[in-house]
């Protein structure tokens, strides 16, 4: 090392140029902005701003030093070439996202903003394919997204379900979200659903009802969840809900109709249910118009929560509905971090399943049990 030179980027002395700002302008104007012209005008080494940029700074080079490198790239309007980057820390900062319906689904939208934004403030960008469900198809995009290097993928899949893993997904740092893998062999992000089902029973018992239904449903995981944890906050507090009042109608508006007009036509208001908890919004917006249609007050003779707080139709049904929403957004995040997380330290997460809560969106289909 000769004499009077500091060890590269350590101890950086004063910038080697007192041009002004428009003579720095005017020299450079022109010609591409290279990580040599960011050096040559913080009065540094090369090798200081590759640290910089490279994520290496901390340890190797001063505060002060690391925001003049900053300062002169903003005014050169230099970029590190991220390509270039990429090849010489083996990453792309790229991670594949594979769902089976985001054209399909109205929670799509939620699930890749969280995952977007997310990866965007660790500085990754998410490429996105749609399979539509189709294996064929979401393995040829396991083998493209592996083609271009990405760092990780997510797997998501817009209603709750176990899912047989992709060919080749096993190759990469790799997350489900919304989703169970069939195989066990996966860390996956999915709803608390059981959870999700105690909340909604709390809500109706918190506003003294003790006559509580449930409707609309199938043989789904969800559907399963959700009655479970429904009876248990029931079975807490002392009641057994009537076998009766159960009506598995589906998850559609037409479900939600037919499941209110057996549990509430021709009875009378002491023997018919002063709650009802719905499968998901869709079977609520039914359950309100089945109560409309035959006259009944809501929430003043009866009270009905949803689930899913899906978009463009919880806030704007007659009236409002309270719901228990579906944390698609949290998810979206929950499994991008999960994931980088995975490419940073190079180890692959343990093949857990983590349950985010599903909280409760207050609105006005809620009101006090009727005292007849």
């Amino acid at each position: 090392m000769g004499r009077g030179r500091s060890r590269p980027g350590v101890r950086a002395g004063a910038p080697r140029s007192a041009r002004s700002p428009s003579a720095v302008s005017a020299a450079w104007r022109g010609s591409p902005r290279t990580s040599r012209d960011v050096a040559r005008l913080a009065g540094v080494s090369h090798t200081a701003v590759s640290f910089v940029f490279n994520g290496r700074a901390d340890g190797n080079l001063s505060p002060a030093t690391q925001e003049r490198i900053r300062e002169a790239a903003a005014r050169l309007g230099y970029r590190p070439d991220p390509v270039a980057r990429g090849l010489r820390r083996r990453r792309t900062a790229v991670i594949g996202l594979i769902t089976d319906e985001i054209a399909a689904s109205p929670f799509a939208g939620r699930l890749l903003r969280g995952a977007m934004e997310t990866a965007w403030d660790s500085d990754h960008l998410v490429l996105t394919v749609d399979s539509g469900g189709d294996p064929a198809k979401e393995d040829a995009a396991v083998a493209e997204l592996l083609d271009r290097r990405v760092d990780g993928i997510i797997y998501a899949a817009m209603s709750l379900r176990r899912v047989r893993v992709p060919e080749g997904l096993h190759r990469v740092h790799s997350v489900l979200a919304n989703c169970l893998p069939e195989d066990g062999s996966l860390p996956a992000v999915i709803p608390a659903e059981r959870a999700g089902g105690r909340t909604a029973a709390r809500l109706l018992l918190e506003a003294g009802h003790r006559r509580v239904a449930l409707v609309g449903g199938q043989d789904d995981i969800a559907s399963v969840e959700r009655l479970r944890g429904f009876r248990d906050a029931l079975r807490a507090a002392g009641i057994t809900v009537p076998k009766e009042w159960v009506v598995r109608t589906g998850g559609e508006i037409s479900g939600g109709h037919e499941g209110a007009a057996r549990l509430l036509d021709g009875t009378v208001p002491q023997h018919r249910p002063t709650g009802i908890f719905c499968y998901n919004d869709r079977v609520a917006a039914g359950v309100l118009h089945a109560a409309t249609r035959l006259g009944i007050a809501v929430p003043g003779e009866l009270s009905v929560v949803g689930y899913d707080d899906q978009e463009h139709m919880a806030a704007f049904l007659t009236p409002a509905l309270t719901t228990v929403a579906l944390p698609h957004r949290a998810m979206g995040e929950a499994a991008t971090r999960l994931l980088l997380d995975a490419i940073d330290t190079g180890r692959t997460p343990p093949a857990t399943v983590r349950r985010l809560a599903c909280p409760v969106v207050s609105r006005a289909s809620v009101g006090p049990a009727p005292t007849r």
